[in-house]
């Protein structure tokens, strides 16, 4: 029983991981926004598979961090000279930050990116990692280390919006979700540009309609999120013009 057991439950990860690829391929966007004249940052979304679902990892910024102290995120950063593309980027951070080798992360494409408070063009990596993988929290960088299931990001027990400005005036949807985590015993508040990656990581791979309002035509999430990026980064790009 123990190993038939263990083929079926390997074999129903298996499906539950092809679905997600497939689905994540089509929306690959490789490196087609990486010429936009904007400091470069990128994060990785890292997936498993726990008890037959789907959970993404997410992160708590350390305490004496300068920038958003205690605040939740995926593990990433600033783009440095040594590194070919957001895909390295993105992998040498997790590594720094939660122990997380490389070559133990399958890759599977480039999502649409956002614009962080800082101006930084933030590319969002998924991955698929290994369930038995063991974060090794960096306790300069990192506080803690949690899986939130997939599912939470279009069906949340906890959640509010609100509407957000950014400094060029664009105003958009802010998400903000509260999760009970009761491995940790702990609420975490996920919000800002990990929520907007979360839910759109959700929209792609469960293909649900979420119990709130998002700012995408579902029907046509891959032009609508490229239209509303391209929106954003143009208000941008027109307030630099009117400072000159």
């Amino acid at each position: 029983l123990g190993v038939s057991r263990r083929s079926f439950l390997f074999a129903s990860r298996e499906s539950i991981k092809q679905r997600a690829r497939l689905r994540l391929r089509e929306f690959d966007v490789g490196g087609k926004f990486s010429h936009l004249p904007l400091p470069r940052a990128a994060v990785l979304l890292p997936l498993t598979v726990r008890a037959g679902r789907l959970h993404l990892l997410l992160t708590v910024r350390a305490m004496q961090l300068r920038r958003s102290p205690g605040e939740v995120c995926f593990p990433g950063g600033k783009s440095e000279a040594v590194d070919k593309d957001e895909i390295d980027t993105a992998l040498r951070e997790a590594k720094e930050e939660v122990g997380l080798q490389p070559e133990k992360v399958e890759v599977i494409c480039r999502l649409v990116p956002g614009i962080d408070k800082m101006n930084h063009l933030v590319t969002p990596v998924v991955g698929f990692i290994e369930d038995t993988f063991q974060a090794i929290p960096n306790p300069d960088e990192v506080s803690d280390v949690f899986l939130v299931p997939l599912e939470y990001f279009v069906e949340p027990l906890h959640y509010n919006t609100l509407p957000y400005k950014t400094k060029s005036g664009y105003v958009t949807m802010m998400h903000c979700f509260t999760y009970d985590d009761h491995e940790h015993n702990t609420s975490f508040k996920i919000w800002g540009l990990t929520a907007h990656f979360a839910v759109f990581l959700a929209l792609i791979i469960l293909g649900k309609r979420p119990t709130f309002e998002v700012d995408y035509d579902l029907d046509n999430l891959v032009s609508s999120s490229e239209n509303n990026f391209m929106n954003l980064y143009a208000s941008l790009y027109e307030k630099e013009k009117s400072n000159l």
